[in-house]
């Protein structure tokens, strides 16, 4: 009998992992490459990103795309552009050379992992925020409309209302806090001007680099800064707003409780933001707070192997 690999892909804004399983759901290769995101990296980049960790799990085990059952790959900002779409889901047929596959926003994964694509609603909070969530036939989101008006509660957006506390502080509209300090270490400026050319020049650090700033936020709140605290505080009741309003869209009842999971770095590794989502979230009442089963791109694969077995 001949022997069933299975491919998940996780895009992402900084990074993509790929992850191949066999017909029992083991591990069997993972690599990972660059964003996916094509809004950052162009359509190109994308592409070569994919080609390249699709090579990688192949090169590993020794086989061709061809040898994949089925592949299920979740990339970031899929399904927002009807022109853009039908061009990388094309992309990833050639890539693998067959159709037994299947393209979705990498929302889905953060879903397919945390909750073992199990009903409720999964918060993808990372380098940007995005819930999704699905309820017997029914699937939804809520965000993900990009860093320039929305993302409220990612990285991106945290790192933002740092850096706009510190110019209040450095302007003197803001008493200084932790936050000041904190700010012109990390980013080794003596003068706060300079903070313009270090993140707006044309050796700026782009989307995912201005993401990377949240922790120093984080720090901040740990040591006493105010506005800092009030920003995680924020996140995390953005967060939560995320999945309340899915959990709406989704036809859950008043007093039925919905399971909730989460992925992203956010949620993850930033204790402050977690412990006070957590918090809010008891005190709704309206949730089971689940945590994550499998990480995202395991749940991309295990995805691919149960739409392998429906067809």
């Amino acid at each position: 009998m001949t022997e069933l690999f299975f491919l998940g892909v996780d895009g992402g804004g900084t990074k993509t992992e790929f992850l191949c399983i066999d017909g029992d759901g083991q591990e069997r290769a993972r690599a990972r490459t660059g964003t996916t995101y094509h809004l950052q990296v162009g359509f190109d980049g994308a592409v070569a990103a994919l080609s390249a960790g699709v090579g990688d799990i192949c090169a590993q085990m020794s086989i061709t795309p061809a040898d994949f059952a089925y592949a299920f790959i979740g990339l970031p900002a899929f399904g927002e552009d009807p022109a853009v779409d039908p061009q990388l889901d094309a992309a990833c047929g050639r890539l693998l050379g067959h159709d037994r596959y299947s393209c979705a926003n990498d929302m889905v994964c953060g879903w397919a992992g945390s909750l073992a694509c199990e009903d409720g609603i999964n918060l993808v909070a990372g380098t940007g925020s995005i819930a999704y969530g699905r309820r017997k036939d029914r699937e939804g989101r809520t965000g993900g409309w990009g860093e320039l008006f929305s993302d409220e509660g990612s990285a991106y957006w945290i790192a933002i209302r740092g850096l706009n506390a510190f110019t209040r502080m450095s302007d003197g509209r803001a008493a200084k806090g932790p936050l000041y300090e904190i700010i012109r270490v990390a980013l080794g400026i003596s003068n706060d001007l300079d903070l313009c050319a270090k993140l707006l020049g044309k050796d700026g650090p782009g989307r995912d680099g201005i993401a990377a700033l949240a922790p120093l936020v984080a720090e901040a709140a740990e040591a006493g800064d105010s506005a800092a605290a009030a920003i995680l505080t924020e996140a995390a009741e953005e967060l939560l707003s995320l999945a309340t309003a899915l959990r709406r869209e989704l036809g859950f009842a008043d007093d039925e409780r919905c399971a909730l999971s989460w992925s992203g770095g956010v949620l993850l590794r930033q204790p402050a933001v977690q412990r006070q989502f957590r918090e809010l979230v008891e005190r709704e009442g309206l949730f089971d707070a689940v945590e994550p089963r499998w990480s995202p791109v395991f749940g991309a694969a295990q995805l691919a192997r149960r739409l392998h077995a429906a067809l």
